[in-house]
């Protein structure tokens, strides 16, 4: 065989198993997203059942991780990646890591919605759970969106909803303190909803962890302790760059 022939049929099987690996990466996305709607669903309603289904769906999204993984391992050790596709598999393996542990804060919701069930259900219906959840759920959404297109400006822009989480929680927690010092019987559902919205706060900076490494994928760019702005002007450099 001809080395040119052998070198376009390396790279055109290198290509199929990556795209295969970033097909599953969605795919465990998108249960991921499932998960997370159904478990703040099973809160809401106050069904206890469908919390203990989230939690205990989460082996599948275990399994997911490990699939994706051994995959990954199998391509680098017979396909001997160049440096930009090494660079791609590496940030591949990081987001089914931050996919994987937003499906355990899904599990949480989901164990506490049960739990929570047994209780009366507040007359908000946990309005503000349903907000922040709204604004991560679309975070997370979005970041996978990002992913799939290779869109680092749509990263950057996901990543930086991740101030208005942060703002949300912190505000709700506060809510919910001075709940508990007015009235002593609520703090044992207070003290669940808070460890909701935490979760729901953490799933948010797993999101824009996955919008980072999309920033990574694309240019080689590490973002992670780069603030939004400077990593804004970064790309708007380059495109400027390629521009003249």
């Amino acid at each position: 065989m001809d080395p040119a022939d052998l070198g376009h049929h390396i790279s055109r099987r290198f290509n199929e198993d990556m795209e295969r690996v970033r097909t599953r990466v969605l795919q465990m996305g998108g249960f991921v997203e499932q998960q997370l709607g159904l478990g703040v669903r099973a809160l809401i309603e106050g069904d206890s059942s469908l919390g203990m289904e989230v939690a205990r769906d989460d082996y599948k999204v275990n399994q997911m991780e490990v699939t994706i993984d051994e995959e990954c391992g199998r391509i680098l050790a017979t396909r001997q990646p160049t440096a930009s596709d090494l660079r791609v598999m590496v940030a591949i393996i990081k987001t089914i890591t931050d996919l994987e542990r937003i499906g355990d804060e899904a599990e949480k919701i989901g164990l506490i919605a049960s739990r929570l069930a047994s209780l009366e259900q507040p007359v908000d219906r946990y309005r503000e759970v349903r907000h922040l959840s709204r604004l991560v759920s679309e975070m997370v959404h979005d970041a996978l969106d990002a992913f799939a297109r290779l869109d680092p400006e749509a990263a950057l822009a996901t990543a930086r909803r991740d101030r208005v989480v942060d703002e949300e929680y912190e505000a709700i927690t506060r809510q919910i303190i001075t709940l508990m010092m007015e009235d002593p019987r609520a703090i044992r559902r207070a003290l669940d909803v808070m460890w909701v919205v935490r979760a729901l706060e953490r799933i948010g900076d797993h999101a824009k962890n996955i919008c980072e490494y999309v920033v990574y994928m694309v240019h080689g760019k590490d973002i992670r302790h780069v603030s939004i702005e400077d990593a804004e002007k970064y790309l708007s450099d380059l495109k400027s760059a390629r521009e003249e």
